[in-house]
């Protein structure tokens, strides 16, 4: 019988078989508390656009549209294709995403349909403290394809009316020192 330091060769394969199992125990939970962390849902991921799971991902287009974007993630679960945006603030204290960040993923739901040729039922807004599952209805798109129809409207003027209804976001802003109508605080 063959021997590895005075030991059975099958007593060594099992100790060994053993560790290996342990590290892909702790390597699995390892990934799924990253996932957790991530905001990202059972499934595949098939596509990322932070540069920690991938190379830097190539943007969606719709000409369609003339819409460009790049969600974080991209996860095919069982309910199908699910884009994750991920939010490095905390969630508003209502427990409602910003209406903005609603928009932004309701154009990457537009944008994976336009590509995949399938909508996504729902998307996820990722916060440092909640994640927001958005469903993806005809209401929704619809609400998305008049404000992207106002954007374009407004392309042709000379001057846009800006939206300064908060206060924090207007003490942020870059061309705050330029802005005539900023927020008072």
């Amino acid at each position: 019988m063959a021997q590895i330091a005075g030991q059975p060769l099958t007593g060594a394969l099992f100790v060994l078989g053993l560790a290996l199992l342990g590290v892909a125990l702790w390597l699995a939970l390892r990934a799924r508390r990253g996932q957790q962390r991530s905001g990202l849902p059972p499934g595949r991921l098939v596509y990322a656009d932070t540069g920690r799971w991938s190379a830097v991902a190539r943007p969606y287009y719709s000409p369609r549209y003339n819409l460009t974007g790049k969600p974080d993630y991209l996860v095919q679960s069982d309910e199908g294709l699910a884009p994750v945006e991920v939010k490095h603030t905390a969630a508003p204290a209502n427990g409602q995403a910003y209406d903005a960040h609603v928009m932004q993923l309701a154009a990457y739901c537009l944008l994976v349909e336009e590509a995949h040729g399938q909508a996504p039922r729902y998307g996820l807004i990722h916060y440092q403290d909640a994640t927001l599952r958005i469903d993806y209805t005809p209401a929704l798109q619809n609400r998305l394809l008049e404000l992207l129809e106002q954007v374009r409207r407004g392309r042709g003027q000379a001057e846009m009316a800006r939206s300064h209804r908060e206060p924090a976001r207007c003490r942020a802003c870059g061309v705050r020192h330029a802005c005539g109508a900023a927020a008072l605080e």
